[in-house]
């Protein structure tokens, strides 16, 4: 991913435009990011993209979170709400 691309992405929000459905940023060393947290810690995260270190604020992908009620930020520890396994978290 570029860091034109994150841009791009970012500026979606924390959901689809179409849907409403939740989004999340993955990182090269597998971790998710909540879409706030990739907000609130954008040079960092436009840097690691940009020049690829610090793997784990390095995004390479953004999607929705379509299932996973157990779907953990690993900046902020918090849940990153699912699109259809909300029931199954409560």
């Amino acid at each position: 991913m570029t860091v034109h691309e994150l841009m791009e992405d970012l500026r979606q929000g924390e959901f689809t435009s179409l849907g409403g459905y939740p989004l999340f940023f993955l990182t090269e060393d597998g971790g998710t990011l909540h879409p706030r947290c990739v907000r609130e810690e954008i040079w960092t995260v436009a840097r690691a993209t940009r020049d690829g270190y610090e793997k784990s604020w390095c995004v390479v992908a953004h999607d929705v979170n379509w299932e996973d009620p157990s779907m953990i930020c690993d900046h902020c520890n918090e849940r990153i709400e699912s699109a259809y396994a909300e029931d199954e978290a409560t």
